[in-house]
């Protein structure tokens, strides 16, 4: 029976997910259910299912009562406190900006996630908390979520979707002003759906969840939110109008209006088309004005590493769901509509691409790390054909992690002392040097007990996933006593598919063998992770792995832990001392996983792909690869597997076991703090929010409320530019072209007809392509004479390069708009 009358104090401090990375109430929650609290780590789960006798007598013990008072004397302190954005920005014109995303990794209390994409948005949330970054997120309520993963005994994996029973989750219904649930209608074919609405509190964040669970609805529509990336394209039409269709009309429904749409891969971009609705009902523009407006407005961040990637949907399934959508509340045609996601917007045979729809409704597109910004514009560039891939307007901001998340308390512990308890909510000055400062002792002292408390969460874990099998008891018994403390202990954890390559390591299964065994310096690894249920290359990398580990004497020295959930990968990242990574370049946009053990004082051994390109110098770790794309993929993968292995065997095992008379290996614990100083700032949070927020949030909320002044005016005269481009660019050409050299400067001349064009509509550049392409603006002249309608325009410039080298160009230019992704035209003089 649950228990009743829980005090508010206790029940708002369950419902705050700020515990999931603060764990000062961890004390709490144990002593009320020890064993359930061990198991779930979910806090509003243990209230809702303690007696009320069990409950009074927690309450009425002094010690639970002075521990309660502290933790809420500690969370209206950080309540309190002051935070970066408020202090560093205090008279920003930005009240909020909406984060889109189909997941939410924020803790395992609330499976709502996947992977990777749900860990960077979850991560985001709460460094936006800590920064005091005006964010607030918008996603799904899953019935089941994502798939949970078992290990028969034939190492088979078994897909599991338990319940997600919403009345033991940390989520509370949303409820209007007259106190009923807040729902959303949302009208499809024939049908309108309700849509129910959450609220999850993440310290001072709140995120907000829809699901279709309702029993108002009908039984095929109750199951639309059943499954994270489950179904087909159908269901996930669904799934992504009504995150964002369904999720801009919460926030409106709440009196939300945020300058800044944060849309976190293609699968959110629905509320490009419903942000315009909006502010088409309230303005009475027509669509394509309200797009241009608030468009301006709208970051589209990409995580996607190849073209087929993206969410593609069938023309026949959008006229089906969608052009009711678009006839009736857009006001526009279904071929109007699909041209925003074709790249041919005549070919009524293309898919609608969710991720053109970013890029055509945004004023801002990233990828995730620098070496993704330039796949992505590699990506992206039939969307601007002719103009130079440097020149795509996809930019990069690298993903992070939010550290006090992933720390553990031992790493905490050295931090804290080192650095301050509020080291991450600031601009991290000086906290590079501070670590470098600090005695190498407590570094190696914070490892050993580190690894020491993985290896009893990797046995107890082991045990408990044996004993679930059905094993005998003394296979139970030896995972009771698997794996030394003081040995070289390395993790692999990711989702399995073959372009993450985690079966390198068994490309020469005797070396392998050979390392993990060694008498003197032996090596023992933990590996986790799940293939999607469709992909059976993936579940046969599973099955490999079992097998070796079941038929080789690796069977000591080797654990494959199954159903990777964000418990597991926290004990990993926490204790390992060596992070693997092994994806075949460039399919790594970033990765997180690696980035998580920086704080924790772990090193990494990653392909030159994702974050690690940009982030390994010899000094912080190991590098596998030559930092290049190749087409014969088994010659690469035999030469990275040899690599791998002789950076092992001759670099990172010997260093590791090199001990000084203390007892300490010295160029370790060096390459330690380095890799802790340099990187877990670069890689946190803290750092990716506040690149956000000045890079993107703030020159997009204030491009959004300059093209709303009167009526949306401004945004109405770049769609007239956008006409008068189109009208008379097609007759734009090139007359005469004189260059010549004198004095180490080139001069350049050129004629250019404009067919009543307006001159201040364009730009004419001279260009020169390369490794470093060089870009210098030229300067119109007088008008020709008689021409009506041509000028010259001249530069001159540093004879640096061949006049050769360069080519001048016609763009379009207007001060209130992004060139080329608010206008892909150009033309080139050859």
């Amino acid at each position: 029976m649950a228990a009743t009358n829980i005090p508010d104090s206790l029940a708002g401090l369950a419902l705050d997910l700020r515990w999931s990375w603060n764990h000062s109430a961890d004390q709490l929650w144990g002593q009320i259910d020890p064993e359930l609290w061990n198991l779930t780590h979910n806090a509003w789960l243990v209230l809702q299912t303690v007696s009320k006798p069990k409950l009074d007598a927690a309450l009425a013990d002094p010690a639970f009562r002075k521990k309660l008072d502290e933790v809420m004397a500690n969370r209206k302190d950080a309540a309190e406190s002051s935070r970066w954005f408020p202090s560093a920005w205090p008279r920003a014109k930005m009240s909020a900006v909406a984060y889109f995303s189909m997941e939410f990794m924020l803790s395992d209390a609330l499976p709502v996630f996947s992977g990777g994409l749900g860990n960077v948005a979850g991560d985001h949330l709460k460094a936006a908390n800590d920064l005091g970054v005006p964010v607030i997120g918008v996603g799904l309520l899953y019935q089941q979520g994502y798939f949970r993963q078992h290990i028969d005994s034939d190492g088979n994996q078994i897909a599991l979707r338990p319940f997600n029973e919403p009345g033991q989750l940390p989520v509370r219904p949303l409820r209007d002003s007259s106190g009923e649930w807040l729902r959303i209608s949302i009208q499809l074919p024939g049908y309108l759906l309700s849509v129910r609405t959450w609220e999850v509190q993440v310290g001072r964040t709140k995120l907000y969840l829809m699901d279709t669970n309702d029993p108002a609805n009908l039984p095929e529509y109750r199951g639309i939110t059943s499954e994270l990336y489950g179904g087909g394209p159908e269901l996930r039409l669904q799934q992504e109008r009504i995150l964002g269709v369904g999720g801009w009309r919460l926030l409106r429904a709440l009196g939300i209006r945020p300058e800044v749409c944060h849309l976190n891969e293609g699968h959110a971009t629905f509320a490009v088309l419903e942000r315009a609705r909006s502010y088409r009902e309230d303005t009475g523009r027509p669509f394509a004005e309200a797009l241009a407006v608030t468009r301006a407005g709208n970051l589209f961040t990409t995580h996607t590493p190849v073209a087929a990637g993206f969410d593609r949907f069938a023309p026949e399934l959008m006229r089906d769901r969608m052009r009711d959508y678009a006839e009736r509340e857009l006001g526009i045609s279904l071929h109007e509509l699909m041209a925003l996601g074709r790249n041919n917007p005549a070919d009524e045979s293309e898919p609608f691409n969710m991720a053109y729809l970013g890029v055509r409704g945004s004023g801002a597109v990233n990828g995730v790390s620098r070496l993704h910004g330039a796949v992505s514009r590699r990506i992206f560039q039939p969307l601007f054909p002719r103009w130079p891939s440097g020149e795509v307007p996809v930019g990069y901001v690298t993903n992070g992690i939010h550290t006090p998340t992933w720390d553990s308390p031992e790493a905490d512990e050295l931090w804290t002392e080192v650095c301050g308890k509020d080291r991450w909510r600031g601009d991290l000055t000086a906290v590079d040097q501070k670590i470098r400062d600090a005695d190498e002792k407590k570094f190696w002292q914070m490892r050993q007990r580190a690894r020491r408390s993985l290896i009893q969460y990797v046995r107890q874990r082991l045990s408990r996933q044996l004993a679930g099998h059905g094993a005998p008891a003394q296979e139970i018994a030896e995972a009771e006593a698997i794996f030394d403390p003081d040995t070289l202990t390395l993790g692999f954890a990711r989702r399995f598919a073959t372009y993450k390559r985690p079966n390198l390591l068994l490309h020469d299964r005797e070396r392998l063998l050979r390392l993990l065994t060694n008498r003197h310096r032996p090596v023992q690894l933990v590996i986790a992770g799940k293939a999607h249920p469709q992909d059976s290359a993936g579940q046969g990398m599973i099955r490999e792995w079992i097998e070796f580990i079941r038929r080789t004497s690796a069977r000591p020295h080797v654990v494959f832990l199954s159903d990777d959930d964000m418990g597991l990968t926290e004990h990993l990242v926490q204790g390992v001392d060596l992070w693997l990574n092994t994806p075949r370049r460039p399919w790594e946009a970033s990765g997180t996983s690696g980035m998580k053990v920086l704080v924790n004082g772990g090193l990494n051994l990653s392909e030159l792909d994702g974050w690690w390109a940009e982030a390994y110098t010899s000094e912080v770790g190991w590098a596998l690869g030559d930092g290049l794309e190749h087409e014969d993929e088994a010659a690469v993968d035999a030469a990275d597997a040899s690599q791998l292995y002789t950076l092992l065997e001759n670099e990172i095992v010997p260093e590791f076991y090199d001990r000084d008379p203390a007892g300490i290996p010295g160029a370790w614990v060096g390459r330690m703090r380095e890799s802790m100083a340099r990187l877990t700032p670069q890689f946190s949070t803290n750092r990716v929010v506040r690149e956000y927020t000045e890079q993107h949030y703030l020159p997009l909320a204030s491009g959004f409320l300059e093209r709303s002044k009167d009526n949306g005016a401004p945004g109405v005269r770049i769609l007239e530019w956008q006409k008068h481009l189109e009208e008379h660019w097609p007759r734009l050409r090139f007359g005469t072209l004189c260059a010549s050299t004198d004095g180490g400067q080139h001069t350049f001349a050129v004629q250019v007809w404009l067919d009543e064009l307006n001159p201040d509509a364009i730009a004419v550049e001279l260009y020169a392509d390369g490794d470093s392409p060089v870009l210098h603006e030229m300067t119109r002249g007088a008008e020709l004479i008689g021409s009506g309608s041509a000028w010259t325009w001249t530069a001159t410039i540093p004879a640096d390069r061949p006049a050769g080298d360069f080519t001048p160009r016609v763009v379009p230019r207007h001060p209130g708009a992004s060139v080329p992704l608010e206008s892909q035209k150009i033309l080139w003089y050859r």
